[in-house]
Parts: structure tokens; sequence; C-alpha cells
């Protein structure tokens, strides 16, 4: 193995995987793939949610792959409940899982952190040739997670600030007559902005937004915001305007940044290191709000696992903006609002069905 680079965590064991689908012949397909990785161990396989469970209940796996056509419960039934009990890295498998399909935007909406669309015909060659895809996508999930009494052999990688992306800077811009929001989500995120964007008239100032979310579903899932909402919604392009009565949504894969020129603001859309183990980042984007709109801004953090968006809402409000989190009983994760909270970046804490209101 190759020394663990300055600030990384060499564990001892391995990853421990858990795959649930209905298909004997894909369990057995996916137990070869991920057994070709060194770093991957298959601690069982169940074929329906409720053998899952029994395994769950007797010992938690770094990571679960889950198909979503399934007898007795439908996989996404399954997440959903698994979300509130044991909230675990989840890599959906399924032939239902295309890009930008109902099913796929449902699993992100409920907590799956990664995406396989499998084909409905030659399901073992397509397995068994993209084996990198699959063991990379559990590698990515398991990283997503630092669970505090783990032991496996994958290095999990230094968790990198807002500096990498973007320097900080103690300079707030000065107030103009243009305001602009930005918002940031994960775990859950999808619903929240679906019913908080839902309520926010044609004419509300310009809307920045971070979801995690897998690349390639962002402009499925901006295009379904924009069927449902008076606002027009779109995927962000480099150098987009930010205007009045429009959302802006980051890529996947990609960090969004607000920059300003003159009394205008616009979006900068760039590669860059995973900061605090996401891209695009919700701490990069509330850093770039807090350098170019300062006051002129309002933030809000919604629900989602972790706490990218935290350090960067406190800088929002050291530069005079307003800041909103969203509370902890209408959260699917109270994790990024909770640590927002304790930094002291949130202003105010409300339901969901409350923050429209208090942005405008």
């Amino acid at each position: 193995m190759m020394p663990a680079p300055t600030g990384a965590v060499v564990n001892e064991k391995k990853i421990r995987v858990l795959i649930v689908d209905d298909s004997a012949l894909v369990r057995q397909t996916l137990r070869d793939v991920l057994e070709s990785d060194a770093e991957i161990e298959v601690m069982a396989t169940a074929g329906d949610p409720y053998v899952a469970a029994e395994r769950i209940a007797k010992e938690i796996p770094d990571v679960m792959t889950l198909d979503i056509e399934m007898p007795r419960m439908d996989g996404l039934t399954f997440l959903r409940e698994l979300m509130r009990q044991h909230p675990i890295p989840v890599v959906i498998c399924s032939s239902l899982a295309g890009r930008g399909s109902e099913s796929a935007l449902k699993a992100l909406e409920y907590g799956a952190v990664e995406i396989i669309a499998k084909p409905k015909l030659g399901t073992k060659q397509f397995l068994a040739e993209a084996h990198v895809q699959i063991c990379d996508a559990v590698k990515a999930a398991a990283r997503m997670r630092a669970r505090k009494n783990h032991s496996s052999t994958w290095l999990v990688e230094p968790k990198l600030t807002a500096d990498a992306v973007l320097a900080p800077s103690t300079q707030a811009m000065v107030e103009t007559t243009e305001k602009v929001i930005v918002i940031g989500a994960s775990t859950g995120g999808t619903e929240a902005l679906k019913k908080l964007l839902e309520a926010l008239p044609a004419d509300t100032p310009g809307i920045v937004i971070v979801q995690h979310m897998p690349e390639l579903f962002t402009r499925a899932f901006a295009r379904r915001l924009d069927d449902c909402c008076q606002i027009t919604v779109k995927e962000a392009e480099n150098g987009d305007m930010v205007l009045r009565g429009q959302a802006l949504i980051a890529p996947g894969n990609r960090h969004l940044l607000l920059k300003r020129s003159g009394a205008r603001y616009f979006v900068e859309v760039k590669d860059g290191p995973l900061v605090c183990r996401h891209r695009p980042s919700v701490d990069v984007l509330f850093r770039s709000a807090a350098r170019y709109a300062g006051r002129n801004a309002v933030g809000v953090i919604l629900t989602g696992m972790g706490d990218d968006g935290a350090r960067g809402m406190l800088e929002m409000k050291q530069a005079g903006a307003r800041n909103i989190a969203q509370d902890e009983k209408s959260c699917v994760v109270f994790g990024m609002p909770k640590e927002a909270i304790k930094l002291g970046g949130a202003e105010k804490v409300l339901p969901l069905e409350e923050i429209a209101s208090a942005i405008l």
C-alpha cells in the first residue's frame, strides 16, 4: 500500500459493504466486482429490505448498495426509513435509476449519495465491465461519513476548507439596492428546495443554490423545479447573471461562486478540490457571498448531513448578511443547520414552511 498523504487517516479494516438486491445473479456479480478491490469487503448480501434490516440490526455496514425494484418493500421506501434510523452511505444500483429519472431524484432526496444506473438487459456484463465505476462509487460513499468507531483500510482524505478554492477576505461589499439569496442543502434538500422555491413569488431577488447531488442529475433537477415554481430555475453556467425571478443551481461536481461586477451579480462555475468532502461545496458559495455581496445577501442553510456551509455562513454573518437555518423538526437530517447554529452563523432558526416569508 502507498504511504498515507499528510493528514490522512489509515484504518485497519476494509470498507464493509451490504449488497441488497432481489436477483441472486446480481448479488453474486456485485460481490465478485467489489471484492476484486483490495480495499472492499462484502460483509453480507440480502434479497430484500426485510433481510437487510435484520442484518443491519446485528452490524451496521460502512456502505450499502441498494436496488429499487424488490419484493415485499421497494428500495425507495426502505431508503427513506433507513435514513431515519441508521443514516449510512447508500449507493443506488438499479435499472430504474437512469439520469434524470423520477426514481433517481427521489433516491437522492431520501439520502442516497451515489447513483449507478444498470441496464434492464445485460446486467451481469454491465456490472462486470463497470467494476471501476462501482468500486469508486462505494469508496467515495464510504469517505463521505467519518464514523466515530470505524475501522478500515481505505484512506480518509484531509478535509479541506473553502481556502482551497477561494482565499478568505475581511472586505465586505458596500450595500446596493439589489439583493441576492444563497442557499445550501444536502440530504433531504431536493424536496426542501422544492417546497421553499414554490413559495417564492416571481419577482424574488436572484437566488444561487448548492445542493449536494451527483454529476449529470442537477440539470434534470433544475428542470423539475422550473416546472413547478413561479420563478425560473436552471442549472448554472459559467458567467450566468444573477437575475430577479431566477434561481441558479450548481452543476454536480463543480463549485459555484457568486461574483460581482459593479452593481450586478454573476456566477463562476469552476473545478477544484473537494471542500468539506463535497464539490460543489456550500462553504465555497457562502464564502463568495460574504466577499462579494456582504450585507446585500441572505443566506439559507437547509437539511443535510455533515457541516458543509457552517463556516461559510458565519463568514456571511460577519460580513453583514442575514442568515436563516432550517429547524430540527422539519429537517430530514439536522446536520448542516445544526453546525451553522452551533458556530453562531444563523440569525434565525425556522421551520421550512416559514423560511420563504422570512427571506422576503
